[in-house]
């Protein structure tokens, strides 16, 4: 009789529970293909050059089954999961680095405004070959995620490579921040200036009051705003949905597409518009990502506003926590946000209207490279029981297999809405150009 194994009753329970409950003809048939896993799974048990325990390979395929789907799905095991589910630790800190896995490596999205991420210099686009000398190219988002974060006031050493410069460690201190989503000032005595920096529950009413605000400093004679959401990396998804509606009078804010038709659905914008109709530019680049990116596609495609920057980052999925049995959890894609017109902004992103690039571009200096010793998992060398000499490489492996594509400069978060910031000065002359426009129209 034939050694009964984890995969063997794996597939035994998908059968039973009616997940397979109708089989395919043909060598397509999901049975064949649970053969293929049973039989690499007993494989591994059997020949692997270290003993590796059913709970350990189950998990990893979990995990590889999810990370083939997409950056955002991942497998939480029960251990992480109930740290996850733990009060939020005093003592415990990160970088305010949002990021994502693409290509296979770690890249930030953006840094929070006000993080220790920020502050060390770090940008949209940059990428992250390792966390502490542990390469990050085979970690889930999640494990990348928890990394990041440890004891406040501790260091953290990231290898980091911005476009096609050698890559250079950064050392950064991990401490708490405190998250300003709305800030306002009037630039050039009329226009009143927005920066949303991220979304919570707090960020409508922010925003709400940051234009009062506005209105009273520029004595009722405001010519228009600026919406910047340049290096936002989005966060609460009814936020966003309800920081659009705050500036929209009528039409679709948002396009929610699921995998059935039940799931799908748009959701429109409520009567009254805070800016009261006045000119609207809103910034974007490369930052400018997920909830971040549902404001910028309303705003356009309901011709409210003027979009200018760069191309923003192109990530709209919809992620859902779904707990299992086992005491772990996956964390599942299980839906995508367009713009109202249809538009797809995953992996495309959204193209401003007026195309401006910063013109100065921070560089990183000559980094040290990573080796086949320090991947996750390699084998010990029996006669080098202690550390490896390590020569100077170009760049960590897999790092030049997919050259880095040519992208435009990012602003650093510290230069948003000052005098050295190009765009905004650009988005200003802009601004200018529709106010009187409008001027000469209601005239």
């Amino acid at each position: 009789m034939r050694k009964l194994t984890a995969a063997t009753v794996l597939t035994a329970l998908l059968v039973t529970s009616g997940v397979f409950a109708q089989q395919k003809s043909g060598k397509d048939s999901v049975y064949e293909e649970l053969n293929f896993f049973d039989e690499a799974f007993e494989r591994i048990r059997q020949d692997a050059v270290d003993p590796v325990s059913d709970t350990k390979l189950v998990g990893a395929a979990i995990t590889g089954m999810l990370s083939g789907l997409d950056p955002r799905s991942s497998f939480i095991d029960e251990e992480a999961y109930k740290t996850m589910q733990k009060p939020a630790n005093d003592n415990e800190a990160g970088l305010g680095l949002v990021v994502t896995i693409e290509n296979g490596q770690l890249k930030v999205i953006s840094p929070e405004d006000g993080s220790p991420g920020a502050a060390a210099g770090l940008k949209p686009g940059d990428l992250i070959f390792s966390i502490d000398k542990e390469p990050t190219y085979d970690l889930t988002l999640s494990e990348a995620e928890q990394k990041l974060r440890g004891t406040a006031d501790s260091e953290v050493v990231l290898n980091v490579r911005r476009d096609n410069e050698s890559p250079v460690d950064v050392t950064i201190k991990r401490h708490h921040y405190e998250l300003t989503n709305v800030a306002a000032h009037v630039e050039a005595g009329d226009i009143g200036y927005l920066r949303i920096a991220g979304f919570d529950s707090g960020t409508e009413a922010a925003l709400a009051a940051a234009i009062q605000d506005l209105r009273q400093r520029a004595g009722n004679k405001l010519s228009g705003f600026i919406l910047d959401l340049r290096n936002n990396p989005g966060g609460n998804f009814d936020a966003a949905v309800a920081t659009a509606d705050t500036l929209l009078d009528k039409g679709d804010i948002v396009a929610i597409k699921g995998r059935k038709p039940s799931d799908s659905k748009k959701i429109s914008a409520t009567p009254g518009d805070l800016a009261k109709g006045l000119p609207l530019v809103a910034l974007v680049n490369g930052g400018t990502a997920r909830e971040a990116e549902l404001v910028a596609g309303a705003l356009q495609d309901n011709h409210r506003a003027v979009l200018l920057g760069t191309k923003t980052f192109g990530e709209s999925s919809i992620e859902t926590l779904i707990p299992l049995a086992s005491g772990g959890a996956i964390r599942l894609t299980t839906a995508r946000f367009t713009t109202p017109n249809g538009r797809e902004i995953q992996g495309k992103g959204i193209e401003p209207d007026l195309g401006v690039t910063p013109l100065k571009l921070a560089k990183l200096g000559r980094g040290e490279g990573r080796h086949e010793a320090d991947l996750p998992g390699a084998l010990k060398n029996p006669d080098q029981p202690g550390s490896l000499a390590k020569p100077p490489a170009e760049a960590p492996p897999g790092a030049t297999a997919t050259p880095a594509p040519e992208a435009p400069p990012s602003v650093a978060t510290g230069e948003i809405g000052t005098a050295s910031d190009e765009q905004l000065t650009q988005a200003i002359d802009v601004l200018r150009g529709l106010s009187l426009i409008g001027r000469r129209a209601s005239g």
